[in-house]
């Protein structure tokens, strides 16, 4: 097995980037999910609501980040405040720092609500669910893990279900590996990816987000939902991919061999 793609998302819910070697930091990616954008209360925004949001592509900068969407000019992001605030994540709650009025506006003029541009600075952590991780390991504004595994062909078999093709992207994933059969992440407990271990620790509930299109920014019709329903379904949940947690930080860079440990 080998390690065939790596992917990251440095604002939640915007567009990902495709890497060829990523740097492992103690939150997981480094700039995974580093910034969020929230209402007016602070909670979070995402594709659940807000497809759009799939157009919006954030570029990491020297100085910070650089956003561009359809029909916007791109725009230079540097954070300018020391301003705080109390931010939502599911049931979490943290202090998160204000960005840019600039960003907020840009952000706001394109997805046609009210939105704010927030980071998690580095002296800020947030737990990870403690029924889950040892106590001190921390993930940035990822829903609850620092990292999702999708093996290439559990999504093969998915889109012959379907007798479509829909590309990985969809399933925002930060780990593609290649050379195992479908599903067969599901029964690791403990794998090796180079020098990095990591702990396979929560099949990853899925939401809407997979049936909007990252090109068009709309939701289309109730696929792949509606097949993984018929045979991923548990109680009212339906599951696709696998949550990992990392054993330290390090580097990942596509083609590693993958080891299953346990």
């Amino acid at each position: 097995m080998r390690l065939s793609g790596l992917y990251r998302y440095p604002v939640k819910s915007l567009r990902g980037e495709s890497l060829e070697t990523m740097e492992v930091g103690s939150r997981g990616p480094l700039h995974d999910r580093h910034w969020m954008l929230v209402n007016d209360e602070g909670r979070f925004l995402t594709q659940r609501e807000l497809p759009r949001m799939a157009l919006v592509r954030p570029l990491i900068t020297e100085t910070g980040l650089r956003l561009q969407a359809p029909g916007q000019p791109d725009l230079e992001v540097a954070p300018v405040s020391d301003e705080d605030l109390e931010v939502q994540v599911w049931r979490d709650r943290c202090l998160a720092r204000v960005m840019n009025p600039e960003a907020d506006r840009w952000l706001s003029d394109f997805l046609g609500v009210s939105a704010r541009l927030v980071y998690l600075p580095e002296d800020r952590a947030r737990q990870v669910d403690p029924d889950y991780a040892r106590p001190g390991e921390q993930v940035g504004f990822a829903d609850g893990f620092p990292f999702l595994l999708i093996s290439r062909a559990s999504l093969d078999d998915l889109n012959e279900r379907m007798g479509r093709v829909l590309p990985m992207e969809r399933f925002r994933p930060n780990l593609v590996v290649e050379g195992c059969g479908p599903y067969a992440e599901d029964s690791w407990k403990r794998i090796r990816i180079g020098e990095l271990t990591f702990r396979v620790v929560k099949p990853c509930s899925r939401c809407v987000i997979p049936t909007v299109n990252p090109e068009t920014g709309e939701r289309e019709g109730n696929e792949p939902l509606k097949t993984l329903m018929s045979y991923r379904k548990e109680g009212n949940n339906v599951y696709f991919g696998q949550n990992l947690l990392h054993d330290g930080p390090g580097r990942l860079q596509t083609g590693m061999a993958v080891e299953v440990l346990e």
